[in-house]
């Protein structure tokens, strides 16, 4: 797949990479079961939409360890389908032996590993959560689009920011959706894109 540059010389077209993050009012993202009393018909609708755009998964060892507990066990009506038989990538130098069926682990530089798949063919990377993979990927300009959903919810607890003490980016609204539910989407891009 390729566009054309103003300088009328190709360019390879890449996929997108898009972290999707539910977030309360006070920055925690951990454990979202906050989120069910939220989930109604019309982000339920939203969540497809991305899933739909998306190919593949991206993740951390924590977010994949949590997911492949989970996501087996659950049934068609929650979503498991799509969960279960995408492609999935995991950033890791621990994981060995991934029991997630189409799951690929990916030991090498991660800004490589995203690189070369950002090349590829395909529709978007869809990922969950945003933490050090999304912020090194971020940092490196391979993260186009960190979609918040920011819950009206304070919980308490680690907030997002925790782990990431030195993250720092410049990012421009992209797009702002309020759902019925007050939930608010909010799309960011990096800047200067």
């Amino acid at each position: 797949m390729f566009r054309v540059s103003t300088e009328n010389s190709l360019e390879e077209a890449m996929r997108k990479i898009i972290a999707s993050t539910y977030i309360t009012l006070d920055g925690v993202i951990e454990n979202p079961m906050w989120t069910m009393p939220y989930f109604d018909d019309e982000a339920g609708a939203f969540a497809d939409s991305l899933q739909k755009g998306a190919d593949a998964l991206l993740m951390g060892r924590a977010t994949y360890e949590g997911f492949a507990e989970a996501w087996p066990k659950m049934s068609e009506a929650d979503g498991a389908g799509y969960m279960n038989g995408v492609r999935k990538y995991v950033a890791s130098t621990t994981l060995t032996d991934p029991a997630w069926n189409n799951t690929t682990v990916l030991r090498g530089d991660l800004v490589e590993e995203v690189t070369r798949l950002k090349a590829q063919d395909g529709k978007n990377i869809l990922m969950y959560g945003y933490g050090p993979v999304a912020h090194t990927l971020l940092a490196a300009g391979l993260l186009d689009e960190a979609v918040f959903w920011i819950h009206p919810v304070l919980v308490g607890g680690p907030s997002v920011t925790s782990p990431l003490a030195d993250a720092t980016a410049t990012l421009e609204l992209a797009d702002t959706r309020v759902m019925k539910n007050g939930v608010i989407i909010a799309t960011y891009r990096p800047a200067g894109r």
